[in-house]
């Protein structure tokens, strides 16, 4: 019996020290509650503020006033601190990638690793391996970074990748080297933190903050600093004095 072999979804790859694991995934994506690939780049499914736990698919764009006031309103609630060394980061830190026994953060133990939860996640139209629900070997995902719909094939595998909102290295800087593991490999796959996106985007934002980087698609920015400052706050982690005037600029302020 043939068996459709499934190839590892890269996660941060762009990031220094991350596992270059790659697995594919497709986009394509019209609807939701926020839009899709027909809104002009919007964004689809739930944006930010509606989604505190990054459980439901998609990262809409914030547009209301009203929206973007929360968003000033949370980013606000920041705290700051200076970059430390990066002295002893090492991807394995944070736990081997992607593990299903990270507790406390959702999907976990859920018998299918945190790379598949992501797919079947944000995907649409997946398709899983033979004889399993939970290895996906195709699918269609609208990028929120880029406004692309990407349709994957298994020969197209490095299109997608996993980014972490907040990078890990990031997070080490900023007090993660003094967490203990288990909050290390929680944010490591906690999907609050986590969109698989366009590679070529993960890639170049390697482990930059707002300050430093942010999605090409300018219309996703403000809800991508709300899901900076969500991590953050959920970790009780500063950013930069830089970042936080960055990302509210994003959200009008």
């Amino acid at each position: 019996m043939s068996v459709v072999s499934v190839v590892a979804l890269a996660g941060c790859t762009g990031e220094p020290g991350a596992d270059p694991e790659a697995s594919g995934s497709a986009s394509a994506s019209s609807g939701g509650s926020g839009g899709g690939s027909g809104d002009g780049g919007g964004g689809y499914g739930a944006g930010p503020l509606g989604n505190p736990d990054g459980t439901k698919p998609g990262l809409a764009a914030l547009t209301s006033e009203a929206d973007r006031a929360n968003a000033r309103k949370l980013i606000q609630g920041l705290t700051t601190k200076g970059r430390g060394p990066k002295t002893g980061y090492e991807r394995d830190e944070f736990g081997y990638a992607w593990m299903d026994t990270a507790d406390g953060v959702p999907l976990a133990r859920n018998g299918c690793d945190t790379r598949n939860d992501l797919l079947k996640l944000h995907g649409r139209h997946v398709q899983f391996r033979s004889g399993s629900d939970c290895v996906v070997v195709s699918m269609d995902l609208y990028d929120p970074y880029t406004g692309k719909d990407i349709a994957w094939k298994k020969a197209k595998a490095a299109e997608v990748q996993i980014d972490h909102v907040v990078p890990l290295s990031y997070s080490w800087q900023m007090g993660a080297a003094r967490w203990p593991e288990s909050k290390r490999r929680q944010l490591a796959n906690d999907v609050l933190n986590l969109l698989p996106v366009e590679g070529r985007a993960n890639s170049a934002k390697r482990d930059s903050g707002p300050a430093s980087w942010l999605p090409p698609n300018k219309k996703i920015r403000c809800s991508y600093a709300v899901r900076f400052g969500q991590v953050a706050l959920k970790y009780a982690m500063p950013v930069t004095t830089a970042d936080k005037r960055a990302m509210l600029r994003q959200c009008g302020g």
